[in-house]
Formats: structure tokens, sequence, C-alpha cells
């Protein structure tokens, strides 16, 4: 009896073993496969051992290697690109706002369809008032989407005429800025006084509040803001929303570039409830330095490596060894630091924007993070700004070994020749928002004049072999790659003009900036990014083959869904 029962187990053991060691292999055929690998350009099969590329190349030659592999014909009529990527989102911002109601100035893409925009700031307050009268007595209004230069300014008086009773609360779309209507303001304990400690508290000439709370003061006001905008109930409608918007547009991989700024705890719990390894793209994490510094003091550099260095668990996002600084303000709201003579009209009209973080005091943020061999991925949108991280991330490399890492300028709002040059120089690269040229890039011109054809300027640093990749910013652009890729080779803006063409991308140079220059910003150019042996088996499938396609038709080209780890996620 004993020799029977040790060979059943004998038995159970090597059926186990047997599970565990077998091995998942398919062959994917397609009508076109664009590797965005120079060695091999293009293949018509691919095969997938364990959820990575094996090997490329046509069907007979996969068939005779690998006979007795299945081979799948689903994309057979289809392409196959490497997994959209967008390096630069924001899923808990995006969450709270995907929750709101809108009031943007154009029509902007949500989870649930198009919002058309509101032109004009009697149309804004219009549809605030509906908005009031739909909503139950004593809940506050938060509606996300202003612009000031497109609907004109916003005071606490003009939001009074929406309600005396009901705290308003007006988004800018920067997400940077708030407008406050009277009671708003009572009921955020708001007073004059907290101009002194915060400069984000707008005074008018009279020293009386304006309404508008920005910048640094937003942390004070989302002490009360919080409860309305963290609730679980919101979180989950919003992020339900953001997945769905990343499944139609076929990304395979995003980052969230703010993490910790809204208390790390909440974020990983909500992390652990919308998040799972079903989800058809992997998330990646890249900690806020100001807010890793506020929790763990001199131990936050550290304290990101050892995150970094975690395997994250099925489900769980990972943290990258990456680090997000700010030098300045935003490009929406006209607070990004720019050089003489400032902004010439718009809400900041005779100033010169603000930094985040002073200009001599960003060396030495960054430098205790880059000795550990972290990457710097660098807020920096104005002319100034880009001086001033430039100046800074020299000092860095001078200072401290250069360990493999690699800093990245986020958003990229204005760029002049010599800010592309020492770019070059230091080895670093660009994640520009993909949605500046095509929104502000007329518009922009009334607040900085001439200026804007130094808005990202992309062909010109593509010339000096810069990496170069396109973001969304999510939510303040649709998290859509190829319509991102399509506007950096057209140049094209809402109103059906040209911006700057000379800095059009060719086709070849947008598709890798959404994929392999993607990839490279977050520090993951050797797993994903391109479909070569050895990498992750992330495609999204497309029904055209995009480099065979007008660059105006690309958000047009139907998405199938995507591959991920070699398997199959359909939209539908």
């Amino acid at each position: 009896m004993q020799r029977k029962l040790s060979i059943v187990c004998l038995s159970l053991s090597l059926l186990l073993a047997a599970c565990e060691s077998k091995t998942d292999e398919v062959i994917y055929t397609a009508k076109h496969i664009v590797t965005m690998d120079p060695e091999t350009p293009q293949a018509q099969a691919v095969y997938l051992l364990n959820g990575k590329i094996g090997k490329l190349g046509s069907v007979d030659v996969l068939k005779a290697a690998y006979p007795n592999v299945t081979i799948d014909e689903t994309f057979a009529e289809q392409t196959l690109i490497p997994g959209l990527i967008d390096p630069h989102v924001h899923m808990i911002l995006g969450a709270m706002i995907y929750s709101r109601p809108f009031v943007p100035p154009w029509d902007m893409e949500t989870p649930n369809g198009i919002v058309k925009g509101l032109p004009n700031k009697q149309a804004l307050l219009e549809r605030l008032k509906e908005l009031d009268q739909a909503l139950e007595p004593g809940q506050p209004l938060i509606a996300y989407g202003y612009h000031n230069l497109i609907q004109g300014d916003l005071v606490r008086q003009d939001l009074d005429t929406v309600s005396s009773t009901r705290p308003i609360l007006v988004w800018h779309y920067s997400g940077h800025d708030f407008y406050l209507n009277t009671q708003a303001l009572e009921w955020a304990n708001v007073e004059p006084s907290l101009h002194q400690q915060y400069e984000g508290i707008a005074l008018d000439e009279n020293g009386e509040l304006t309404g508008r709370i920005y910048e640094d003061a937003t942390e004070f006001l989302f002490t009360k803001l919080s409860l309305q905008l963290l609730t679980p109930s919101n979180i989950s409608k919003g992020f339900s929303g953001f997945e769905t918007m990343l499944a139609k547009a076929g990304v395979t991989s995003v980052a969230e570039l703010g993490y910790g700024l809204f208390n790390q705890t909440l974020e990983d719990s909500y992390y652990f409830l919308e998040y799972t390894k079903s989800d058809p793209y992997h998330l990646y994490l890249v900690a806020e330095h100001r807010a890793f510094k506020k929790k763990y003091g001199a131990d936050a550099a550290q304290q990101i490596k050892s995150l970094a260095n975690e395997k994250a668990s099925n489900g769980d996002p990972q943290v990258l060894p990456q680090v997000k600084f700010f030098t300045d303000a935003a490009f929406y709201s006209q607070t990004m630091r720019l050089e003489q003579p400032g902004y010439i009209a718009g809400q900041s009209m005779g100033t010169l924007g603000l930094w985040v973080t002073e200009s001599d005091e960003l060396a030495d943020a960054i430098e205790p993070y880059w000795k550990l061999g972290l990457d710097a991925r660098i807020h920096s949108n104005g002319d100034a700004a880009q001086t001033a991280t430039l100046e800074a991330m020299s000092r860095v490399r001078e200072s401290q070994p250069k360990l493999g890492q690699r800093f990245v300028i986020e958003h990229a709002g204005l760029l002049k020749p010599d800010h592309l040059r020492r770019i070059a120089e230091l080895g670093g690269g660009i994640s520009a928002a993909s949605h500046y040229v095509y929104l502000m890039g007329d518009d922009y011109r009334e607040s900085i004049g001439d200026r804007v054809q130094y808005m990202t300027p992309l062909a010109s640093a593509s010339k000096l072999s810069i990496p170069v990749t396109l973001h969304s910013d999510a939510p303040l652009a649709p998290p859509y790659p190829m319509q991102a890729a399509s506007v950096h080779m057209t140049r094209a803006t809402r109103n059906g003009n040209t911006s700057t063409p000379s800095e059009a991308l060719n086709a070849y140079q947008a598709l890798k900036s959404v994929t392999l220059d993607a990839a490279w910003a977050m520090g993951l150019e050797n797993s994903i990014g391109s479909i070569s042996i050895g990498k992750r088996a992330n495609f999204t499938v497309l029904d055209k083959n995009p480099l065979n396609s007008d660059a105006k038709d690309w958000p047009a080209i139907k998405i199938w869904g995507v591959v991920l780890d070699g398997q199959k996620r359909p939209l539908n």
C-alpha cells in the first residue's frame, strides 16, 4: 500500500512538473508586420514562445523551423505593429476628471464620446446653469475643461451668476487652475490672507479674491476638494472610462507620470482595486519627486529605487527607475516660464510665468536620484525653463556618475535651436505633448506671438538624432497615439491651419515616436517598442499598414485590438 501511494505521489509530481514546464507557442501570420527593427523591418509571420518573440520571417521559414507549432491566421488580412505606447498619462487625475461634467472650449474626446465645445463665455455660463439645475441641492458643481484664451477671462462674479448658493468650481483645461464662485471660496475656506502663503491665490487690484486658485495653491484647495473627487465611486467610474479609451486606441503600455501626488497609499489602493492582469495594457508608475520628498525626506531616492527593484506581482503596476521633476508650470494656463518679453496677452499678460522649482535649485533636486542611477523625466515647457533644465542637467552630469540612465524633457512646449543642440550634446530625449500644436497652434499666437514657431519642433530634433516621443498627458488629450502621430505629420491645427510645416515628421519617424522612442523614454526599449527577437509580444492590430497610408488618415485606421504578451485581446 505504501509503495502504491509512493507511485501515485511520484506520478502526480511528474504531471505537475510537466504542466509547469509546458510551453506556450504560436505562429501569427499577417498581411503586414511592421517591426520598427532596422535589422528586420518587415515580416510575414512571427513565432512566439511564452509571450515573447522568438523568430521572424516568412510563413514557410517559420513552418519549417517549428513544424509542430499552431499557425494562427487571425491576422492574415491585417497589419501588426509594435504595441502602441503612451509614455506620459495621469491615471488618477484622469479618473477624477473623466468622472466630471465637461465644459471644454473645443470638441473633446471623452470615454462617452465627443463633448461639443463651448466657444465663448456666454456658452460656458449657460452650460454651467444647466448643470446647476440638474444637480441635487447642496452638492458642489465641479466641471472640467474651461480655457481662458478661447472662452474669455473668468472671475468669481461671473460664476456667481450661475449660483449664489451652490459652490461652483470650474477646472481649467490645464488641470493646474480652478475658478471658484463666492460660495465655493467660502466652502473651501479660501481667504485673501492665503496669498501670503501661496502664490497661486489670485487677488484683484483691491486685494480681493478673483476666484482663481492655481499651481501650488491647489494643494490647499484639495484638502476640501479631494472629499468630492477622490471617492471610490468617482475613481471607479473615471478609471473605467480611461481604460475604455486606451483599449479603443490599441495602447499596450502607459506610464503614470505623477505617482504619489494624490497620496501614495491611497493611489496604491485604487490601483489594487481598478487595475488587473486581465486589462489589455501594462501600467507603469513614475514617482513624483516632491511627493516622495515630502513623505520620505532624505530617503526618497532610495525608496524609489527600492520600489523599482521590486518585481510587480500579477495585476500590480510596475514602478520604473525614474523620477518626475517640474521646472516650470503649465502650458495651457500661460504659466510656463518664458524669456523676455514674457506673455503679451491672456491671463498672464505682463508676466514671465512661474517656476515650480527655482532654476538654481533644480540640479540639487535631481542629483540624489541621478547618483542612484534613476532616470530624470523633467516637466519643462517654456523657453526659459528649457535653459534652466539644460543648465541643471549639465551640472548634474558633471558632478555625478552616469550609470546608464537618461533624462527626458517632458511636454517641451517651446524649444529653440540652441536648446535642441544642448539636448543632443547631453544625450537627452524629448517627450512632447501630442496636442499643443493641434489645440493651441493658432490661439497661442495671441499670448506669445511669433514664438509659436518653436512649439514642439520635432523634425529639427530628429535631425539631431534626439529620441522623440509623443504623449497625450491624458486626460488633457485622448490617449490616442495614432491620432497624435498624424498631427505631427501634418502639423494641422484645430482651425484647419498648419503650424510650422517644416517641423513635420515623416511616417516612419511618427510611428517610431509612439513605439520604440516611447519605450526609450520609459527605459524599456530592450523589452517593448519594436517587434524584435527576445522582446515581449505586444502588438497593436490594424486593418491597414500606416506606412502605406496618408498621414491625415491615420486616426481613421481601424483597430482590431491588441496582442499582449502573446495573448489576443480583441476590442469586441
